[in-house]
């Protein structure tokens, strides 16, 4: 056991730490990355990859910041620990570009040190402490995971993505079960003892990185641009409004009281699985989208958008609004009829929108989430109901 106790304090209080912020930085620029990877593979094997690198992405960040939802990042061990993972996804998010290609090792090796190693460092941090046999089972559970990510690194053609996409589901549901394994038994949600205000407060700040990524596009472009043609100048709104429109979706007031469901319930384990950690996937996977499709848009704006375009842009605002309707399903145990019908909207104009201009494109994207953010203008919000069955975990089990 370590000589000083390794586990975060529970005051009560959100504890995001400067340290926890720093290391949000590498992943800044791995969201660069899968976002230049999706507008440079604009097919559809691309942006399946593109699906599967993200979940590695994910599942690394989300899987670290819950770990220091539990052990203390003040402390000097955590803190090596924290800047050891910063070192290996900088290589992996560089990597990004080849990770089908000849940097597939980079990628694999990165995911199995990161997750093995985090778990094994967990496994003393905690020992003999009530943490402990659950951290076992995530060591369990890394190192098949690790082992596939390695595997598949050494396949070739599509054998490679589907062992990470393998490798993806197994991090992302084997909490569904308890993180099973033989003669350790399974956990129950209620175990986990997670800080819910802090858990809120660090995946809401990686949403909000995924949408810095769009500021980042349209500035860079805006930069690029010598003499801005009315085209240009509408494409720079259009592209700014999309943005804005996702923020407001989600921060407006969702994600507050969101927050202070977490923060209250009595089985916060339970609810930030499928708040925060499954539904978060498709949201921020739909803002990457879009920020790729911003791209595209900036790079011509008044010429017809084509398939790429019109698919990543629509379709990424739609995959966005599927998972903030799974968030607010997960916290209020209700269906949103205005972002089923704007996600069926979106779908069903994009065969259309292929040959309309890219500015036409980004104005119905606008269109879907303003069909949304005027229904949400008219909704109370209540506090989550945490004694009843979590409708999205039961979907999944």
């Amino acid at each position: 056991m370590p000589a000083v106790s390794l586990l975060r304090a529970r005051t009560g209080l959100r504890g995001v730490t400067n340290i926890e912020l720093f290391f949000d930085l590498v992943y800044a620029f791995a969201i660069t990355q899968l976002s230049l990877y999706l507008r440079d593979h604009a097919t559809v094997d691309g942006v399946i990859r593109a699906a599967v690198l993200f979940g590695m992405v994910w599942t690394i960040w989300a899987s670290t910041a819950y770990l220091v939802n539990w052990l203390d990042p003040n402390q000097l061990p955590v803190r090596r620990l924290l800047l050891a993972i910063m070192v290996v996804s900088l290589i992996s998010s560089a990597a990004i570009p080849g990770a089908f290609e000849a940097a597939g090792l980079a990628i694999g090796a990165s995911y199995a040190a990161v997750q093995i190693g985090r778990n094994l460092f967990a496994v003393y941090a905690t020992r003999h402490e009530a943490l402990e046999r659950n951290f076992q089972r995530f060591f369990v559970w890394s190192l098949l995971g690790g082992s596939l990510a390695i595997i598949g690194a050494l396949a070739q053609g599509h054998l490679r993505e589907i062992l990470w996409a393998l490798v993806v589901a197994l991090d992302l549901f084997s909490a569904a079960v308890g993180f099973y394994v033989p003669g350790l038994g399974r956990t129950a949600t209620r175990e986990w003892n997670i800080d819910g205000a802090h858990a809120a407060e660090r995946i809401q700040a990686f949403v909000m990185i995924a949408l810095g990524e769009s500021i980042v596009i349209i500035g860079a472009s805006l930069s690029g641009f010598k003499d801005l043609s009315l085209g240009e100048t509408i494409a720079y709104l259009l592209a700014f409004i999309t943005t804005v429109a996702l923020w407001w979706v989600y921060f407006d007031r969702s994600a507050a009281f969101a927050a202070r469901a977490l923060a209250s319930s009595l089985d916060p384990g339970r609810l930030a699985r499928s708040a925060y950690y499954w539904a978060q996937v498709p949201m921020v996977a739909g803002i990457i989208a879009v920020a790729a499709g911003d791209r595209l848009l900036l790079a011509r704006p008044t010429q017809p958008a084509g398939v790429a375009t019109a698919c990543i842009l629509l379709g990424g605002t739609a995959i966005f609004l599927a998972g903030h309707a799974l968030f607010k399903l997960a916290v209020w145990h209700r269906v949103s009829r205005s972002h089923l019908a704007a996600i069926i909207l979106l779908l069903v104009l994009i065969p259309i929108a292929v040959f309309l201009p890219g500015l036409a494109v980004a104005a119905l994207a606008i269109v879907g989430l303003s069909i949304v953010l005027a229904a949400l203008r008219g909704q109370p919000l209540l506090p989550g109901h945490q004694s009843d069955p979590d409708p999205v975990s039961d979907t999944l089990r």
